[in-house]
């Protein structure tokens, strides 16, 4: 009997060495107490990070350049995060200088409150110009210059961190460039003398997920050799 509850002390006393130490919750707390989220109350620093992106459309002769400028979080430390704080777009056109002001001020409110903001991209992507979007070099079709402005969003949270690009497996790709490679050589027995400048084989379709002009039909089934996004699953 003796020896049965010496077991179960020493049981006892194991767990007990196991859990953590009072200093040790008390420090972690502290520590996750002190980890600064993005607020609509943080002051704006003298200097923040900033990227500019050109988007140049054929709706104008001149240029729109976006700037994102970001926030550095907790720096130095393992909590460390950069997140966007503002947004600025400047062009030598004025038509639209009203409402790309409204937008940006909004856009600079929402990044500043905080939280998940990669819902703005697909909002600004879903608005369709009445009179008709256009083709970006490459292929891509934006189906308004508002649209555009989300896919520099996009790009931007991409590069920080705040939204993971979806990478596209060894052996789907392997799949895309085989068919590609067959649906070549099939376009060029039939044309041979067919040249095209873009950079996805002639007769492709316009992708609907990606909005990139790399769909093509193989063997009964349409297939994007941009984003491998396939009717055929």
């Amino acid at each position: 009997m003796t020896h049965k509850i010496t077991q179960a002390i020493i049981g006892y006393d194991v767990v007990k060495d196991d859990e953590p130490k009072v200093e040790e919750v008390a420090l972690q707390t502290e520590e996750k107490s002190n980890i600064i989220q993005m607020h609509e109350s943080l002051k704006r620093p003298e200097m923040l990070l900033g990227s500019t992106y050109k988007i140049k459309t054929p709706l104008s002769e001149h240029s729109l350049y976006i700037t994102i400028n970001d926030l550095i979080l907790n720096p130095d430390t393992d909590h460390e995060q950069r997140r966007p704080f503002e947004v600025f777009i400047n062009s030598k056109n004025m038509d639209h200088f009203q409402w790309i002001v409204a937008l940006t001020r909004i856009m600079s409110a929402v990044f500043r409150k905080g939280g998940d903001i990669t819902f703005l991209v697909e909002e600004l992507r879903s608005v369709f110009d009445p009179s008709g979007g256009y083709f970006k070099k490459g292929g891509k079709f934006m189906p308004s210059l508002v649209a555009e402005i989300g896919d520099v969003v996009e790009s931007h949270l991409k590069m920080i961190g705040m939204i993971k690009t979806e990478e596209i497996s060894e052996h789907q790709q392997k799949i895309m460039d085989e068919k590609r490679a067959q649906f070549e050589a099939e376009k060029q027995v039939k044309s041979p003398e067919h040249e095209t400048t873009s950079e996805f084989p002639a007769g492709s379709q316009l992708c609907t997920k990606c909005n990139v002009t790399a769909s093509i039909q193989m063997d009964g089934c349409m297939t994007c050799l941009n984003c491998g996004d396939s009717k055929c699953g």
